[in-house]
């Protein structure tokens, strides 16, 4: 059955006369997510009190919802975790990859990827010396790069500024080729495209989940490890509840079956509450005809905005195939336009040095939302409405 993309857009509570175009850094609210959270304080923490681990299932909620992710990131079942935040799910897949490679030194990703990722590598590679280190090439050269050196590639699928969409299965074929592992940062795909991790012979991802997947800010991430690997992977952050029996109280580490072991922590239990409340949308939508939407969308929006207006640059890629579900476009003025968008109550964001970044949910963005962005993007740009002292003046988050 196909998708009712009207059906979506009713459960999301947007504002009033605002155009959000911002999902792809924080997904809006879900009009259920505020009733579920409650219910989780009042009935589950205020009644059961710590009853609440066993009898409301806190304990289990890591794989149960890893579970439910699985679906939309094309994983096995049992492969996927929840908790912590994506830089530490990085963290402790690159340790646990370059382990199993220990006869290599090199982590691959590229000038694109998100910084985080980058600095997760660098403070790893510094932490173990003995001559690990963290090689960057061109988005459009990693394929090339893949050598006989490389222990793992680190790679986001899409790229968090332009939109560049990376060819998994290719990239981890020719990893695999040259002996390398690879682990793949989804925090631009999951819930923007379909993903196929077990289709493309991925070795290990994560991804964060307060984007397009709507669970609020500072929501838990996921990590996956394939089924080949769970029983080989160590991680190096050990936490008590990847511990294989942690009320035992064993002082020391047994890493738990599976996937599971990359637990840490304590999981955030409210915020999956309203991640799943989030999810109970997604059950509804057909991962492929989310795509076929995001493409519509985003097809009408670079052709109307490069009528309208031949003073912004495009930086994503035309091709279907190279492409997220964002469009971003260059300026030298980016920032004071997007505050001039954003005060006329069109919702995107400025990434440095000079992208106006857009991005495109189908769950509740549809061709009316835009047509009058591209009008309102029209009038700002040829009025020079940017051009206003106030709409230069940097806020710490852009």
């Amino acid at each position: 059955m196909p998708t009712d993309f009207s059906s979506t857009r009713a459960r999301f509570d947007l504002p009033e006369g605002v155009i959000y175009l911002d999902g792809n850094s924080l997904g809006p609210l879900p009009k259920a997510t505020a009733a579920r959270v409650q219910a989780t304080i009042t009935e589950e923490w205020g009644k059961l009190l710590i009853g609440g681990w066993n009898r409301a299932g806190w304990e289990a909620k890591p794989m149960g919802v890893g579970n439910r992710i699985a679906r939309l990131i094309g994983a096995e079942p049992d492969s996927v975790v929840m908790g912590d935040t994506l830089s530490i799910k990085i963290f402790q897949l690159l340790a646990s990859a370059l382990e199993m490679n220990p006869d290599r030194r090199i982590i691959l990703s590229d000038s694109g990827n998100f910084p985080s990722d980058l600095y997760m590598a660098q403070g790893l590679s510094a932490m173990l010396g003995q001559g690990y280190s963290l090689r960057t090439v061109a988005p459009e050269d990693v394929l090339d790069a893949i050598d006989d050196s490389v222990a793992v590639t680190m790679i986001t699928e899409v790229d968090y500024r332009t939109g560049r969409k990376h060819d998994m299965a290719a990239i981890t074929a020719r990893a695999h080729e040259k002996g390398a592992l690879t682990i793949w940062d989804l925090a631009h795909s999951a819930g923007a495209l379909p993903v196929d991790l077990a289709g493309a012979g991925a070795d290990f991802a994560a991804g964060c989940t307060y984007k397009y997947l709507n669970s609020g800010p500072g929501g838990p991430a996921f990590a996956y490890v394939a089924p080949r690997h769970q029983d080989r992977v160590r991680p190096a952050l050990c936490g008590w509840l990847g511990h294989d029996a942690p009320f035992d109280f064993d002082p020391d580490y047994r890493p738990a079956a599976g996937v599971a072991r990359l637990r840490v922590g304590t999981p955030p239990v409210l915020q999956l509450a309203a991640l799943e409340a989030s999810l109970d949308i997604w059950e509804t939508v057909d991962m492929n005809d989310l795509r076929a939407r995001s493409l519509e969308l985003t097809d009408a929006f670079i052709a109307g905005v490069e009528v309208a207006c031949p003073d912004l640059e495009l930086a994503t890629p035309r091709a279907h195939a190279m492409r997220g579900s964002q469009v971003s476009f260059r300026h030298p003025d980016g920032y004071p336009i997007m505050q001039a968008l954003i005060a006329r109550g069109v919702v995107g964001d400025f990434r440095a040095p000079d992208i106006l970044r857009f991005g495109f949910t189908p769950l509740y963005i549809g061709l009316e939302e835009v047509d009058r962005a591209i009008a309102i993007l029209a009038e700002v740009m040829q009025t020079r409405a940017w051009d206003r002292e106030e709409y230069r003046v940097r806020s710490r988050v852009t």
